[in-house]
This record gives structure tokens, sequence and C-alpha cells, in this order.
């Protein structure tokens, strides 16, 4: 799609030059934390299953990936306190901007996974990897309180894969199916009005789940009223039992 491309890479342009102003004062008070470097580069799997790595400001104490699993719940002690600050905003994704300019991530598409997590996709999921990744996607805006979802958990992981995979991945799939030029311009809006008002994200998403006709269930558990269910991923015949 050359199109989306293109906007990719004047939005990426735009948006790293606007925020400019932001990035400094970011990365000085992460690094005054702890005087060590502000940013956390993690390999992820991109189109094709090719490796690539993503830049993102760094939220967590240094090393954080060796002493603890992928997935980050509320309460993750590894979590600095100004980290939890700029998870909250969003600031730790502006970064991926860079990864966008760079062709290794559009604005709009499913987001990246660790080789761990992506080695664990059925055949039906494995359709993610057919486009670039993003920096949002309908499953970014309904799981933007992830970290609360998994608040609390003894096993972040086996939750993240019991209860949030099974719906993140059948909304990255439809939204493979449906994606357009105008569905990405509507994606990026709704991911700054969450930030905003998650409520009015959620209702604007929920009227184009219902246009797209899906399972009545996933625009059940996307709304966010009610609590989750365990579900098989898709394409997979049982509920997660366990994470290797």
């Amino acid at each position: 799609m050359i199109r989306k491309r293109a906007f990719d890479i004047l939005a990426a342009t735009l948006g790293l030059l606007l925020v400019s102003p932001l990035l400094l004062p970011v990365m000085l008070a992460i690094w005054l934390q702890d005087f060590r470097s502000p940013f956390y580069i993690a390999a992820r799997v991109a189109r094709g299953g090719r490796r690539f790595h993503m830049v993102k400001f760094r939220s967590m104490v240094p090393n954080a990936d060796r002493i603890g699993g992928s997935s980050t719940a509320g309460d993750d002690r590894r979590i600095t306190a100004l980290g939890r600050f700029v998870r909250a905003y969003k600031i730790d994704e502006l970064m991926q901007l860079w990864n966008v300019l760079k062709g290794d991530m559009s604005l709009v598409g499913p987001r990246p996974q660790a080789e761990l997590d992506a080695g664990l996709y059925t055949d039906e999921e494995r359709a993610m990897l057919s486009v670039r990744p993003g920096i949002t996607d309908p499953a970014s805006i309904v799981f933007s309180d992830e970290g609360e979802v998994l608040h609390g958990s003894p096993d972040p992981d086996l939750l993240y894969n019991q209860i949030i995979r099974p719906w993140k991945s059948r909304l990255a799939l439809a939204y493979i199916r449906h994606r357009t030029f105008c569905l990405d311009l509507r994606l990026i809006v709704l991911t700054v009005v969450a930030i905003v008002s998650r409520p009015v994200a959620l209702r604007a998403l929920g009227n184009t789940l219902r246009r797209w006709q899906l399972d009545p269930l996933v625009i059940r558990m996307a709304a966010r009223q009610e609590p989750l269910l365990p579900y098989p991923p898709p394409g997979a015949a049982r509920i997660v039992a366990q994470y290797p």
C-alpha cells in the first residue's frame, strides 16, 4: 500500500519534529533516575517473521527483561516511578516513530511481539505477520489498560495468553481484513481520544466493530464493560493452559 507507506513517512517525520521539544527532557529525566540509558531497545518480530529492534523510552529498571516475564502487570516492581507516568500517557511509545520512519513499523497495525510470544501463534494468528506491525490498532485502544487487567496476577504471562491474547488477536485479524487508509486515520484519532476519554473511544470503536459484523462475543469483550473471558486463541481448539 504505497499511500499508507507515504503517509507513515510524512506523519512520522512531522511527529518527531513536533515532539522533539519533549524528547530531550524525557530522556534526561529517565537518565537521572539511575544514570543508565533512557532507551529500551527490544527485539521484535516484523512482517514476514523477520526481526527488528523496537525503540521505546525505558519505563522499567535496567535489564528488566532478564528478571521477569514479557507481560507487564500494573503492579510490576520493575516499573520505575517515572515509568508509570510515561506509560500512562503513552510517552514511552513516541520513539517508535523512528521505527515507522525506518520502515520496520507502521502507524497502524498489529502490535509487534517478542519472538517467544510470536512463537505461540496458531496458524491463523500468523496472518498478523503479513503486515507491518504498528504503534496502534483496535486492540491497543481496547487494552490500553492491560497492566491493570494483569494487576495482582501471580503469572501475568499465563493470564495474558488466556484472557487478553485471544481477543487482541481477533481484533488484529479483523483490522487486517478491513484495513483502509480511512480506517487508519480513524484509529489514529481514536487512539488520541482514548488518552483523554477511553469510554468515548471504546464506544466509537464498537460502532466500527459492529459494521464489520464481528462475532458478538468479540464485540462484547471489546466494549470492556464486563470481565474478560478465558477463550482459545483464533485457530486453537482449547484455552492456553500453560506458558513455556
